[in-house]
């Protein structure tokens, strides 16, 4: 479904990491707004998954949820953790992606 670079697992790693808790899960999802119609939003759950969503296991003990909705948005993604001189981001790499904004956390569908 999506693809999780190194670098953004070792992000997701250390992120979990801070918060202690081994029951956390990392949820990606897919929202109306942004500058492109659609943006991508992460966040920590400790709820076992919802019967929609899919429970990737990124690498061992890192799980990314992703509900069904979201999923046929971000199918093929690569989320990549992306450090600049404008500051640090997860980035998707979205090949279902029309259109993206420069600050690349909203898209337009295809």
């Amino acid at each position: 479904m999506i693809t999780v670079t190194d670098s953004a697992i070792v992000k997701l790693t250390e992120i979990l990491a801070e918060e202690n808790n081994p029951d956390l899960k990392v949820r990606m999802f897919v929202s109306g707004g942004g500058c492109s119609g659609m943006q991508y939003g992460f966040t920590l759950e400790e709820n076992p998954p919802n019967e929609d969503d899919f429970d990737l296991e990124v690498a061992p003990g890192v799980h990314m949820l992703v509900d069904s909705m979201s999923g046929q948005y971000v199918q093929g993604a690569e989320v990549d953790w992306a450090e600049s001189v404008q500051g640090s981001q997860f980035a998707i790499k979205n090949p279902t992606a029309e259109t993206t904004c420069g600050c690349g956390s909203s898209f337009s569908p295809g």
